[in-house]
């Protein structure tokens, strides 16, 4: 799936931040071997939740492998049109935390399957303690929509489907995915 198709998935400032995170975390994983440093999650905020905003990239061959919608936490939505969110990492406060997270090990939870996610950065740090999940949710639609999607208390929320073959790049790693959340 490349970014630069006919269908065009990202638009021209979407891919240029893209290509900064993709940088950055190039730059993290390179000289830390706990960290995969062929696949990576993105999340670009700045995308309306009814589009596709959550990318599986693959960082040796520098193109998008899947993608798909995600919710963000209804905590950081602000009501200011031009769709500006706001961002937290304090308890209780059901918003988004943008940074990068270390994907964990799977679990059971009440959303079925969900990977916990450890916050790397002093905008996340506080993910564990606020249970900062990956996880489905029946309500998240598995194709883009016209309209925004419903909100999470701040985790990133996919449908099961997407949720399936993300797990499948999780599982089959042999070290941690980075996943970057950014704005």
């Amino acid at each position: 799936m490349n970014v630069w198709d006919d269908d065009e998935i990202l638009s021209e400032v979407e891919f240029a931040r893209l290509t900064e995170h993709v940088n950055e975390i190039k730059a993290f994983t390179s000289g830390n071997h706990k960290f995969n440093n062929k696949i990576a999650f993105l999340v670009d905020m700045k995308i309306k939740s009814g589009k596709n905003r959550f990318f599986v990239y693959d960082l040796e061959n520098n193109q998008i492998l899947d993608q798909g919608l995600v919710a963000h936490g209804s905590g950081s939505e602000t009501g200011i049109k031009g769709d500006i969110l706001q961002f937290s990492n304090a308890p209780e406060s059901n918003c988004t935390s943008l940074g990068r997270y270390s994907v964990e090990k799977p679990y059971k939870g009440i959303f079925g399957k969900a990977f916990r996610l450890a916050g790397l950065d002093e905008t996340n740090n506080n993910a564990m303690k606020r249970a900062i999940v990956l996880h489905s949710y029946k309500e998240v639609p598995s194709d883009e929509k016209e309209y925004y999607i419903i909100n999470s208390h701040g985790c990133p929320m996919v449908s099961q489907e997407f949720l399936n073959r993300l797990s499948k790049y999780i599982e089959s790693s042999n070290s941690k995915i980075l996943l970057s959340v950014y704005y």
